[in-house]
């Protein structure tokens, strides 16, 4: 939800695109609204205004005779002033009347009076509007032709009502304005709502989906372009849900052939190791080409039982069935123990600090080290070191050697299971399941939600560098199943 409201959130884009369309609807038709509404205001209080005038001055008494007198011009103004209305009486140059709209008379307005027309002029005085109307008063012959007199008037009328109206228009604008917006989030809320929640509904289930709940589908509501993405995430989970069970099917028989041909392998390989055991005991009193095949079928006979053992050993990471047996180890005199064993003291330099104790598995840590020191031995260049470090919670076990160390290309794959990077190595051996079964090895050792870990990387000044990191006081040594634990062998 809080995505939803990030600056580039859909439910913020929605928001703005139906205020930004409300706001300028509303200003196009408020405002040609308005407009034609004070257009239409003012033409009328001018028009009225000046049949008003003309009517008055249709109206005044008959002049006898010309040029009028001063009272004449007065009598005159004084009719033709209304309340807040004033009136100026000229005759050329003689004016009777407010001597103030005189100051407000343009040579051009008076051009136009003296020739017969009606003029208006719209004009502002102290912040009040006002229409400034002049006109000619006219003549009537004896025949009944009309024709100018030369007294002209002017009279100058107050636009206030007319402004109160125009000014209710504005604030009706602003109001229907800000009505608009209002409206405009309230169904731009409604639309996001509409649109956000099939997406919401969406992004659910593909998290679930990529945690592996392959079961999930989504409700097809309608025929819009939504319910097709919804009809389209139900049939890719379907094929993906087929396509999983497949694969967990083929797995599950690649690792019960495994496990079962490894079972079966065990017997005759038992009684083959009995045979070369005599073999070898032969072997140096045997001439020639058989001597070197009994010690052939001997090597390759123990090496068909390491491999055995070592399927045998993922079958059971895999089914999670490995189980750790944990005791009270002295690290230091372990790691001594197996160089021991395989004669490898006088080839490896160690740092090995007495009386650092963990609760660990001893014939698992055995397996960790000869496959991290004989890699090393095997593949590296001398010396190799092995040193030990330890904190209250952990123990840190690193082997390096001074080789030409691993490419970078390998380092991504040197804990996948029958991997063997021939290229970064002078010659391969084994068969390419030591590295995982050391590294498996290790996280099943674990205290919390923390595990044991093997990692591999390069000393800069040469060579491959492994690093050991186990818990000094593990858990229950029963291993949970392979679902819960994630266990899936090969890399991490």
């Amino acid at each position: 939800m809080k995505g939803l409201w990030r600056p580039t959130g859909l439910r913020l884009r929605l928001l703005l695109a139906f205020a930004s369309l409300g706001l300028t609807t509303t200003a196009v038709v408020a405002g040609v609204s308005y407009v034609q509404a004070r257009k239409v205001i003012l033409q009328q209080a001018q028009d009225s205004a000046v049949i008003r005038l003309k009517e008055q001055v249709a109206q005044v008494t008959p002049l006898r005779s010309l040029p009028p007198t001063q009272g004449d011009l007065r009598k005159i103004a004084a009719d033709l002033s209304d309340g807040d209305e004033s009136a100026l009486v000229t005759y050329h140059g003689s004016n009777a009347g407010d001597e103030q709209l005189s100051a407000a008379l343009t040579p051009q307005l008076r051009a136009a009076v003296s020739s017969g027309q009606v003029v208006w002029q719209r004009r502002a005085t102290d912040g009040h509007p006002y229409l400034l109307i002049g006109t000619q008063l006219m003549r009537t012959s004896d025949e009944g032709d009309r024709y100018p007199s030369g007294l002209e008037v002017y009279r100058l009328h107050s636009l206030d009502a007319e402004q109160a109206s125009v000014d209710r228009l504005a604030s009706l604008a602003w109001l229907t304005g800000g009505l608009s917006l209002v409206l405009a989030v309230l169904l731009a809320l409604i639309a996001a709502q509409g649109v956000l929640r099939p997406v919401r509904e969406l992004g659910r289930a593909a998290r679930r989906l990529g945690d592996g709940d392959l079961s999930t589908r989504l409700a097809v509501r309608g025929t819009d372009e939504l319910a097709g993405v919804a009809r389209t995430f139900n049939h890719t989970a379907e094929r993906l849900q087929r396509q999983v069970d497949e694969l967990r099917r083929l797995e599950a028989d690649a690792r019960r052939f495994v496990a079962d041909v490894s079972h079966e392998l065990r017997t005759p390989l038992t009684a083959m190791t009995a045979v070369t055991d005599v073999l070898d005991e032969e072997a140096p009193r045997l001439p020639g080409d058989a001597g070197r095949a009994a010690r052939l079928v001997s090597q390759e006979t123990h090496n068909l039982t390491r491999l055995v053992n070592d399927l045998i050993e993922v079958t059971r990471f895999d089914s999670g069935t490995a189980a750790l047996a944990l005791d009270e180890v002295d690290v230091a005199e372990a790691v001594r123990a197996t160089l021991r064993a395989r004669g490898w003291t006088d080839q490896v330099s160690t740092d090995l600090p007495p009386g650092t104790l963990a609760r660990l598995d001893p014939r698992r840590l055995d397996v960790i080290v000869a496959n991290l020191v004989g890699n090393a031995l095997r593949h590296g260049a001398p010396p190799v070191s092995v040193w030990l470090r330890a904190d209250p919670d952990w123990i840190v076990l690193t082997v390096g050697d001074r080789g030409p160390g691993l490419d970078p290309q390998v380092l991504p794959h040197v804990f996948d299971r029958f991997y063997k990077a021939d290229s970064a190595r002078s010659r391969s051996e084994g068969s390419g399941l030591g590295l995982a079964i050391a590294w498996e090895n290790a996280r099943l050792h674990r205290a919390g939600a923390a595990r044991g870990s093997l990692a591999a990387g390069n000393d800069p000044a040469g060579g491959a560098v492994f690093t050991l990191r186990l818990p000094r006081n593990p858990l229950d040594p029963q291993w949970p199943d392979a679902a819960r634990a994630g266990v899936t062998g090969g890399r991490p």
